[in-house]
């Protein structure tokens, strides 16, 4: 407990100097500050914080779930930079609304960590049931490689704008707005909104993969929100190469489905956790030095 105390209190005041002191004044996100602020967040989660207090199980199995989350939180940037297009905002407003999205991450991964947890204790062959979802993920994540990704008909953008007062103006860089005494919403909030739904959903995927790993409810959290922490940060670095990112699905949907395999035959190999880190982190590495290849600028027009 004190452990974790000491963890919300360091969340906390890197939360507060972030936007009290660095982004008290809304500005465009240069990518040398992006660099800065993702080597700060990389550094202080293998701090050995964890190694030291709970011996080298802790800090593996911390190690990771933290690359699991951060591999997933790659496919994140694809969708924000979808709804941060499809609203047009503005580069400077963009990291308001990463970070009130963070704060909602923070308190829907430990809703869903506690209530993972509290199934597996009652029902040990819940376990299983996270195995498949897995697989089933990857699965529909690599079948839906190659299709035209647009927000232009997606229902929940569409349901939001129907019921709620909008106003196209975003000047003021608020979330709400009064106009002849009216309120309205502004596109800051609705992709706030949005951005929000989408993690919800990533959540699912990268905590029932982290119980793959461990069991041990304190380290998933840890992991985790030291992993969405760093987000903001990492988008402004990726956002200008998403486009080169051209095999990162097929990456991602083999670590799926790879997980939730070993998740359902757990009992009948148990693979060393080396293995199967390792096993990962091949897979990405060459799904990104791949992607690289095919879309560097003299084989551009093969794509």
């Amino acid at each position: 407990m004190t452990l974790l105390i000491a963890f919300l209190a360091l969340v906390i005041f890197m939360l507060a100097l972030d936007l009290g002191v660095f982004h008290r004044k809304a500005h465009e996100f240069s990518l040398r500050e992006a660099w800065t602020w993702t080597f700060v967040w990389i550094a202080i989660a293998f701090g050995g914080w964890l190694f030291y207090s709970q011996g080298g199980t802790a800090a593996t199995e911390y190690a990771n779930v933290y690359f699991i989350e951060k591999a997933l939180a790659i496919d994140k940037v694809f969708v924000f930079s979808l709804v941060f297009a499809y609203f047009a905002i503005p580069l400077k407003y963009q990291h308001k609304v990463l970070f009130r999205g963070i704060l909602g991450a923070i308190f829907f991964r430990a809703v869903f960590i506690v209530a993972g947890v509290s199934l597996l204790e009652n029902f040990g062959w819940i376990y299983y049931v996270f195995g498949d979802f897995l697989v089933y993920t990857g699965w529909m994540m690599f079948k839906n490689i190659g299709k035209n990704e647009s927000l232009e008909e997606n229902k929940t953008i569409r349901w939001l704008e129907r019921r709620l007062p909008i106003t196209q103006d975003i000047s003021s860089g608020k979330f709400t707005q009064r106009l002849g005494g009216k309120l309205f919403f502004t596109p800051l909030f609705i992709a706030l909104i949005f951005v929000e739904i989408s993690d919800i959903v990533f959540a699912v995927d990268s905590v029932a993969a982290s119980f793959a790993y461990s069991r041990d409810p304190y380290i998933i959290f840890y992991a985790n929100i030291m992993a969405i922490l760093g987000l903001r940060s990492l988008y402004f670095v990726l956002a200008n190469l998403i486009d080169r990112f051209y095999y990162l699905k097929h990456g991602l949907s083999f670590m799926l489905v790879f997980i939730g395999t070993k998740m359902i035959f757990g009992d009948v190999y148990k693979m060393p956790i080396w293995m199967s880190l390792g096993t990962i982190v091949l897979v990405i590495s060459i799904s990104v030095v791949c992607s690289f290849y095919k879309t560097k600028p003299n084989q551009q027009t093969n794509v």
